[in-house]
């Protein structure tokens, strides 16, 4: 099996960037990871991921008190996933970053 990951930075200032890990087995992708993470306060903080952990694939909304909101989505392709998930994180960081800080402030 073979592995890669990568970063792309999301934000002007470099704040804010996805982390993708991508498996393939004999040119098929066999699992992903892709996570948004989000400089706050000097520190990277995992605030959304999608992967396949625990035998399906799923989005995990990352809380700062540890809890973690796990919703199982039904994408059958992974490269179809891939790519949801890619854009998704595209188009909704800063409400998923703004909502991260607020419940910092909780």
């Amino acid at each position: 099996m073979k592995s890669k990951e990568f970063i792309k930075t999301v934000s002007v200032d470099g704040n804010d960037r996805l982390r993708i890990r991508i498996a393939t087995e004999k040119g098929q992708v066999v699992n992903i990871m892709v996570q948004y993470e989000a400089n706050i306060a000097g520190a990277w903080r995992e605030i959304v991921r999608y992967d396949c952990a625990h035998g399906f694939l799923h989005r995990d909304v990352i809380l700062p008190k540890g809890k973690t909101e796990k919703q199982p989505l039904s994408i059958a392709n992974l490269n179809d996933a891939l790519q949801y998930a890619e854009q998704d994180i595209k188009d909704r960081w800063q409400w998923y970053k703004e909502r991260y800080i607020r419940g910092l402030r909780k």
